[in-house]
């Protein structure tokens, strides 16, 4: 297991609920399917709009992976990388998907390769662990050094300034 930026284990996050969204409960394949050709006729036009989730929900379905250790490398920092790595690193199969990868990269290289990275983790979740950043975890090793002792409370006194029913 290799650890991810934590922006990037967010993105994959965000791009598996926006594709869960969009399939809807049924699961409706037909719109599917027509989203995901619509975005990538328009990435493959040089187009599409330059988001981060929409372009790796373009690519999700159409991209292959070749090499898996480079992207993980590359995912370590989700600021600054080496898009051309990224991009050799996958390939899209048929015309207008490989136009559309060619397309991203000439545009929008930097965010082509966050994209990439991001379907890349959507696709292989055992690959990569993500930050543990649930209240449990961020407890652990907690020595309970935030428990009150008689210093620091505060004195009946003072306490009695914002009762309110005291006043009366």
């Amino acid at each position: 297991m290799r650890r991810v930026h934590p922006e990037f284990a967010y993105q994959a996050r965000e791009l598996a609920e926006q594709i869960e969204g969009v399939l809807g409960d049924p699961p409706d394949r037909k719109n599917y399917a027509a989203m995901t050709q619509a975005l990538v006729s328009e990435y493959a036009k040089g187009g599409g709009i330059e988001d981060l989730n929409m372009m790796a929900f373009a690519l999700v379905d159409v991209i292959e992976f070749h090499d898996p250790k480079a992207l993980l490398a590359d995912a370590e920092d989700f600021e600054f990388g080496d898009p051309a790595r990224v991009f050799g690193a996958a390939s899209c199969a048929g015309a207008e998907a490989k136009k559309m990868l060619e397309a991203i990269e000439e545009n929008h290289p930097d965010l082509g390769r966050q994209a990439i990275i991001t379907a890349f983790l959507h696709k292989h979740p055992r690959m990569w662990d993500d930050d543990d950043t649930s209240l449990d975890q961020l407890a652990q090793g907690d020595e309970g050094d935030d428990v009150d002792d008689e210093e620091n409370t505060a004195t009946e006194e003072f306490t009695r300034i914002f009762d309110q029913e005291g006043e009366q």
